[in-house]
């Protein structure tokens, strides 16, 4: 265990179906009560050392406990094939990571706040819009429509992947090893994410963190290319009840921030923040500092550390 002047941190795993997931957990030395958690993801293929550990210990900072998980066939996270990105078994090992979190001895179950990012993003809304009981939910720049997503994609970029990913779905019928495609790239790389600027702004995330080849993944199965397209969490947004920070990048080239505002727009007690810059930036100076503000600011508005709020069990 390592602690600072205000939380503690220590590596643990917890079990979702039956597969060991790693997390990183934030407890403050000093808790008043029970505290809120916030459970945190990150997006397409990404793992939890790239970059948001500085959004974690923002909020540990603040009083908030953090689960900080990757998801099963990521990171340090168990699973096979590796690099597998499946969102039904993303969206189990999120609730077994809420589950895990409402375990902790320092945590107000009923105060538990999902934290994502880009395909996380989509996760943390489509969990809420399922009825997870969560107390906010935090989105940055989320995916919110397939549709969207594969026009942001275009139709050149559809052509040149869609070989390798129906390849790779026939394949894993058959139970053959996954077809792996590069996660990220520039614009015209047989590549997940390919869009202008987003290799460059990717590898400035993998630089602030520290990280070298080989400490996250750079590939994803293939088939999830069929996949993405189908995936809306925007259609349940209205059946999102609790308090929700919708946070879109206006050059974003990626999860285009026109779907999520619209998705925004449906959710009863949504707050939306717009920032003028792409994808990979609200991570990273200049614009991280002004994000993760705007995220302490609605936690402290919403689940504010030390005042318990009354629960439909109250």
């Amino acid at each position: 265990m390592s602690s600072g002047s205000e939380y503690a941190k220590t590596e643990e795993f917890f079990s979702s179906r039956g597969v060991r997931c790693a997390a990183t957990v934030y407890r403050p030395s000093a808790p008043v009560g029970r505290v809120p958690v916030v459970v945190m993801a990150h997006g397409f293929a990404g793992t939890r050392g790239i970059r948001l550990p500085s959004y974690a210990e923002s909020f540990a900072a603040a009083g908030y406990a953090v689960v900080l998980f990757d998801y099963r066939y990521f990171g340090d996270s168990e699973g096979e094939p590796r690099q597998l990105l499946d969102v039904r078994a993303q969206l189990d090992d999120w609730r077994a990571a809420i589950g895990f979190a409402r375990s902790l001895q320092c945590v107000d179950g009923d105060r538990v706040v999902a934290w994502g990012t880009s395909f996380a993003g989509g996760h943390v809304l489509t969990l809420a819009g399922r009825g997870e009981r969560l107390a906010a939910v935090i989105a940055q720049v989320p995916h919110v429509s397939g549709p969207a997503a594969v026009r942001a994609t275009g139709l050149r970029q559809v052509l040149r992947l869609a070989p390798v990913g129906v390849a790779d779905l026939v394949g894993a019928y058959f139970r053959r090893p996954p077809r792996y495609v590069a996660a990220v790239g520039d614009n015209n790389a047989v590549a997940a994410l390919a869009a202008p600027g987003a290799m460059a702004g990717f590898e400035r995330l993998i630089a602030e963190s520290g990280l070298r080849r080989g400490d996250y993944p750079e590939t994803v199965a293939a088939r999830i290319l069929v996949k993405i397209g189908l995936y809306s969490p925007a259609r349940t947004a209205r059946k999102i009840m609790c308090p929700a920070l919708i946070q879109v990048a206006t050059l974003d080239n990626i999860a285009p921030a026109v779907a999520a505002a619209k998705a925004a727009a449906k959710i009863p007690r949504s707050t939306l923040r717009r920032y003028e810059c792409g994808h990979f930036d609200p991570y990273v100076d200049p614009d991280f500092p002004r994000v993760v503000a705007d995220q302490l600011q609605f936690l402290t508005e919403t689940v504010p550390v030390g005042a318990r709020q009354v629960s439909q069990r109250d």
